[in-house]
């Protein structure tokens, strides 16, 4: 049996905070009802049509779900919902701030009509202050949280690549809503609970918000340390970048023994503590590079591996994809989808005795029929939904 096999999920979803946090629901055996608009669907579907045609950001999260396509403008549809709340385990929404309450469906109202429902809502800023009803894209709560002024190097800011903060969100939603299940095993009593974005990258900003106790603000240092060095990106004699991490002054001594072949570097007074080598990174860094121009970056990584220094190659996303290890692994799996067979990475979690759903990604209304059957409802008077 799956760990979440008799949960029911329902979620009023788009984008990316909430269908990451059902998808894993999803994953761990939860049926999850994707309630989407009638035609257009969640507006994820449409960012792009890299995926043979389907959006890389749906593909990726909307695996193993059930789609239901409802116009809840329509009170037929207001009462469908409604049924499929009375029999679920939880309900989950990231609708614009307000739109949730302006169907009828406001946590103070499921609360009373279902104590048994685990009600969770996610938002950019949360329910209440000031920034309650401010417009929160990914990029502009990065930079709201204080992620951008650390990002990029010292002339340019930069937002992290991917959408960290609506992954945050969806992250925090997802173990909330395994520790509400938990709660309620033993209360009987489901409960409400609300994610920001903000908050949920608030928490991920700890270090550099610790950090402003020493009375200045981190900087930006690309991909390298602000307090380590040698400690980042070097470029070899094949223009490839090799990145390695220097941990502590036993590793520089073996640095300079084994990857530079210079063993009197490590003992140089400007370079024989962490804090020297720190303020004298120009001048250390030509003496690195001077070594480095003179081999390839498979030839340094060799040398870093034998001196158990830590590495990596800077991998592409297609390298990445073919990476040895996940081979090996053999952490890829293929997923049907409208447009054929997708190959997708399996959870990170990996379970001695439990096998991740990993089922269909699904067409919008693809479960209108047989969600609406199992109702009762005649499909007769839902006809537009048919889709």
């Amino acid at each position: 049996m799956l760990p979440l096999e008799d949960i029911t999920v329902v979620s009023l979803e788009q984008a990316v905070a909430a269908p990451f946090a059902t998808r894993q629901l999803a994953d761990l055996g939860a049926r999850v009802i994707k309630v989407e608009r009638p035609e257009v669907g969640d507006f994820a579907r449409n960012y792009d049509t890299t995926v043979n045609g389907m959006s890389s950001h749906f593909v990726w999260l909307n695996r193993s779900k059930e789609s239901l396509a409802l116009d809840l403008k329509q009170e037929e549809s207001k009462k469908v919902l409604e049924s499929l709340l009375s029999n679920a385990d939880v309900f989950i929404q990231n609708l614009a701030p307000g739109a949730v309450n302006r169907l009828g469906f406001s946590p103070e109202i499921l609360k009373e009509k279902f104590p048994h429902l685990i009600i969770c809502s996610i938002s950019g800023y949360g329910s209440y202050g000031p920034y309650r009803d401010k417009k929160a894209y990914d990029l502009l709560v990065q930079c709201e949280a204080g992620l951008v002024s650390i990002t990029g190097t010292e002339e340019q800011p930069s937002k992290a690549g991917i959408s960290i903060g609506d992954i945050a969100a969806g992250m925090y939603t997802y173990s909330g809503i395994l520790t509400a299940l938990i709660a309620r095993s033993k209360t009987g009593e489901g409960t409400v609970l609300e994610v920001s974005m903000l908050e949920a990258l608030g928490e991920w900003m700890g270090y550099p918000v610790y950090y402003s106790y020493s009375g200045e603000e981190p900087k930006r240092t690309g991909a390298s340390h602000a307090t380590i060095y040698p400690y980042g990106p070097f470029e070899a004699g094949d223009n490839k970048l090799v990145f390695l991490g220097i941990q502590n002054d036993r590793e520089w001594k073996r640095f300079c023994e084994t990857v530079l072949d210079y063993p009197k570097l490590a003992s140089e007074p400007k370079f024989d503590s962490n804090s020297k080598r720190v303020n004298s990174k120009s001048s250390l860094e030509s003496e690195i590079l001077s070594v480095f121009q003179t081999l390839t970056a498979d030839e340094i990584i060799d040398r870093l591996e034998q001196a158990q220094i830590a590495n990596a190659h800077m991998n592409t996303i297609q390298e990445f994809v073919n990476h040895p290890q996940l081979q090996v692994r053999n952490r890829w799996k293929e997923v049907n989808s409208p447009v054929g067979l997708i190959k997708t990475l399996i959870p990170p979690v990996t379970f001695d005795d439990i096998e991740h759903v990993m089922g269909d990604i699904p067409k919008i209304g693809e479960h209108n029929r047989s969600i609406l059957k199992e109702l009762g409802v005649k499909l007769t008077n839902f006809s537009q939904l048919d889709s």
